[in-house]
């Protein structure tokens, strides 16, 4: 067998590859760490081009989840799901029941959820074939939409970076700018205006903005995220797509905060020391974007909004703890991010070696 299988798969406990030709199912599960628990994350339905960006997707978003279960105080390793398909087309109840049959083949190691191209209506049909599924419609048993909690943890964040830079945490006065204002981002607008912030937004959805507007005249709106860099903001928050912090937006940022909803923001290794060296201050996404996962993560016990807000409001004190441990340790937010989660899996994760009778 060729070692380099196992090499590209360096880090993973598991990699599993579900077909089911009759219904046209092609996915892969994988799953980085059960250290903590059960792995916990989505499913993403998307077109990749080719079956090596489905796996090495797979492989980076597993490993992601791990950090951001690890750092929201979860008892959930980290694990992930793609299906190689177009969502509008290919998506059918026989294809997403077959996905239920293997997830639920797993017996547990991996809780599924929603993701880019899944929504709760389609974790209900999973969730007919399978038990280990969250982020269902409120109708059969679920959560519903995790955005409204997504964008409170953000917030929180967002609060941390203003204590830890300006002394005090609130947007009051600052102007925010914030790209994406779509099922999360409109939210966040909502936070921050009533924080006293000035907020100024781009979206490439036509629509998205003028739902902002409709209610919020007051919002103001720049032609594109380039012109929304260069904007005199304060803070800037990338709320669409991953790579949002690269070689051409840094150099050109005016903000003094960046804190986002959006994933894998930094666009490859080193980013994060080209903005610790601007002075500009990083709230890594995957701390301050964990509110989706912990709400997922509540609804396995019973879903309570209320609980589930208590503990996304603990992004605050995650988010300066990271800021603390960066400044002692002389490293960029980022990688005190790492350390910290990376500490938490080898410490509680060393208690499975203590045996209990009855476990196997």
């Amino acid at each position: 067998m060729d070692g380099a299988v196992f090499s590209r798969h360096s880090g993973h406990e598991q990699v599993v590859f579900c077909q089911d030709e009759q219904s046209g199912l092609k996915a892969i599960i994988g799953i980085y760490s059960t250290a903590l628990g059960p792995a916990l994350g989505g499913t993403r339905f998307y077109p990749y081009a080719s079956e090596a960006d489905a796996i090495a997707d797979v492989l980076a978003l597993s490993k992601g989840m791990a950090y951001k279960n690890a750092l929201a105080g979860l008892d959930h390793g980290g694990g992930k799901a793609v299906i190689i398909g177009d969502p509008d087309r290919d998506k059918t109840e026989a294809l997403l029941r077959a996905y239920g049959r293997f997830v639920e083949s797993l017996n547990g190691r991996y809780i599924t959820a929603c993701d880019v191209g899944t929504y709760v209506q389609d974790m209900d049909v999973v969730a007919r074939e399978c038990r280990f599924v969250t982020g269902r419609s409120p109708e059969h048993g679920g959560a519903g939409d995790s955005s409204i909690l997504t964008a409170f943890g953000v917030f929180q964040g967002m609060r941390a970076a203003a204590e830890w830079l300006w002394g005090s945490p609130t947007l009051r006065g600052r102007r925010v700018g914030i790209a994406g204002v779509g099922k999360v981002g409109h939210h966040l607008v909502e936070h921050l205006l009533e924080d006293g912030a000035e907020v100024v937004i781009t979206d490439i959805n036509e629509q998205a903005i003028d739902r902002v507007r409709t209610r919020h005249p007051q919002v103001d709106v720049v032609t594109d995220t380039d012109a929304l860099v260069r904007a005199d903001i304060d803070v800037y928050a990338p709320c669409a797509l991953g790579g949002a912090l690269d070689d051409d937006t840094v150099p050109a940022l005016t903000a003094k905060i960046v804190c986002g909803a959006a994933n894998n923001q930094l666009a490859h290794a080193g980013i994060e020391k080209m903005l610790e060296d601007r002075g500009i201050l990083y709230a890594p996404d995957y701390v301050v974007n964990s509110g989706g996962v912990i709400q997922v993560a509540d609804e396995i016990h019973g879903f309570d909004f209320e609980r589930a807000k208590k503990k996304v409001a603990g992004i605050y004190d995650t988010t300066l703890r990271i800021f603390r441990l960066a400044a002692d340790e002389g490293v960029p937010p980022a990688v005190a991010a790492d350390r910290l989660a990376e500490r938490r899996m080898a410490e509680v994760g060393r208690l499975r070696g203590i045996y209990l009778p009855g476990q196997a």
